[in-house]
């Protein structure tokens, strides 16, 4: 049975500037922000005091209103939550923390995007995004950590994911055996999918194959390893038969995976903590 620590943070809404702008490869896109000019580094808004240990740890990120281009905010609300604001359009994402560090003394945060036509607005702004352009980073509320005692460790993702099984395969170590199935476009290039999954031995998988690969690769996997772990991320309906298969046919317990649709086909700004299935929410 594995424990994963679990930490809590105050909710903390944060203005920052871009300060970089990479494209990875293809639909991939990553920013680099920095906080403000003039922001108080003591200050609790300060990207200094951002924290985010676990590797699926996100922040919600506040867009400007495209139409306007005026960034609207969000205040603490009485209850610790998020109040937006009652006037203008306000646009956020949940995105996960690709990375923190400190750079000649500056705290920075990369997030990485999926972009595409037809993508929405949020995809649109990160594909014109450009190095002053201004954002709010709230979060992470909450954190929760890497098991104790992981042996071997499977992902299964997209490219939605990529960014949690990047820091995944970072926080096992180079001693933990990793396995990671990974469905991309054919826009995504397989070089930069290894580089950023380190030590981990790779299999992609081409989303113009068709449906249902990543169900089938891990199935082939067979019966998971004493003390192996296993994350899923990315479209929910591609992984409503990966977490069934994991449950149901091999017996699996819950807190021996980890599994969550980032996104859903057909659905704007997806809650990805709602249940993956909801005809089997446990």
């Amino acid at each position: 049975m594995f424990s994963r620590p679990r930490t809590s943070f105050d909710l903390v809404p944060r203005r920052v500037r871009v300060h970089a702008v990479r494209e990875l490869t293809g639909s991939l896109v990553r920013t680099t922000v920095r906080d403000v000019p003039g922001a108080d580094p003591d200050a609790p808004s300060s990207l200094v005091a951002l924290r985010a240990p676990g590797p699926e740890d996100h922040v919600t990120v506040f867009l400007p209103d495209p139409a306007t281009g005026e960034l609207h905010a969000p205040t603490l609300a009485p209850d610790g939550g998020l109040q937006r604001t009652s006037s203008g359009v306000s646009i956020s994402r949940d995105l996960t923390v690709r990375d923190v560090r400190t750079v000649d003394g500056v705290a920075e945060v990369d997030l990485d995007w999926v972009v595409h036509d037809g993508g929405g607005q949020a995809a649109a702004w990160a594909s014109r995004a450009a190095a002053g352009d201004e954002i709010v980073l709230a979060g992470p509320r909450h954190s929760v950590g890497v098991p104790d005692g992981v042996g071997r460790l499977t992902v299964a993702v997209d490219e939605t994911g990529l960014p949690a099984a990047a820091r995944w395969t970072a926080a096992v170590g180079p001693d933990v055996r990793v396995t990671a199935i990974v469905e991309i476009g054919d826009d995504v290039a397989e070089d930069v999918v290894e580089s950023e999954l380190g030590h981990a031995d790779v299999e992609i998988l081409y989303r113009t194959d068709g449906p249902g690969q990543l169900a089938e690769a891990v199935r082939s996997l067979g019966m998971p390893e004493d003390g192996e772990f296993v994350v899923a991320l990315g479209e929910a309906g591609d992984l409503v038969p990966v977490r069934r298969h994991l449950r149901r046919e091999l017996g699996l317990d819950a807190d021996r995976m980890s599994v969550a649709g980032y996104w859903r086909r057909g659905t704007v700004n997806h809650d990805h903590e709602q249940p993956l299935d909801p005809a089997d929410p446990d």
